[in-house]
């Protein structure tokens, strides 16, 4: 790459990031159907086509920041030791990263965090447009457990099925733990629930999906 050409992306970056920040500020401040994109381009000394040119409709300018981890269970799929199932894979991760409280998982009281949350849950486009990335998730993570899985042959429908119950169960996880935060409830009395309501679920799909691992 030439240094013109670092350059270059270095600026793309930074006017996206700086459009995507004026947007969530404008956004927290007054909602999201207050907020024109004309007010964002304002906001971001950027005209209203150079907008759209880094974020192709309104909701993307929210819905991008859970574009990072739509591949994020097909990454632990793929990365799993040799000879790890793929459930108790999930159910190691998704119960380390509970203990972190990582934004992940739901189970995060920071406060960006939780507003950024109720505008999303307040907000019916922005909910209707997540499950597009519910579907995008679904589709990394089958093409990861065919790829990985013994026995799977092209036509098998076995890892889209399998995907679409593991993403699910992931999104009502998340859901649960983000729908108390928001509400008011503590972190620390959530804390013990989440892990049992973990537990349960991955129990649920291991029992379902374990034949899956030969």
């Amino acid at each position: 790459m030439s240094e013109q050409t670092g350059l270059r992306d270095r600026k793309k970056l930074q006017t996206r990031r700086a459009i995507s920040e004026a947007a969530i500020a404008l956004f927290m401040a007054r909602g999201f159907d207050d907020v024109s994109v004309t007010d964002v381009a304002q906001a971001a000394d950027v005209s209203r086509q150079t907008v759209f040119n880094y974020f192709p409709t309104k909701e993307d300018l929210v819905l991008h920041r859970f574009s990072d981890h739509v591949d994020e269970l097909a990454r632990v799929v793929r990365e799993r030791p040799a000879g790890a199932g793929v459930t108790p894979a999930l159910r190691t991760w998704f119960l380390t990263s509970l203990a972190e409280h990582h934004p992940t998982t739901g189970l995060c009281d920071a406060p960006a965090f939780l507003a950024f949350q109720r505008m999303v849950l307040a907000t019916p486009s922005l909910r209707v447009r997540l499950l597009d990335q519910q579907s995008a998730s679904e589709e990394t993570l089958a093409a990861a457990l065919a790829d990985t899985l013994p026995g799977i042959g092209s036509d098998d429908p076995a890892p889209r099925l399998a995907a679409s119950q593991i993403v699910a169960v992931h999104q009502t996880l998340v859901l649960e733990n983000v729908r108390w935060l928001a509400a008011g409830g503590s972190l620390a009395a959530r804390h013990d629930a989440a892990i049992k309501a973990a537990e349960v679920a991955f129990d649920l799909l291991d029992r379902g999906l374990g034949r899956l691992d030969g």
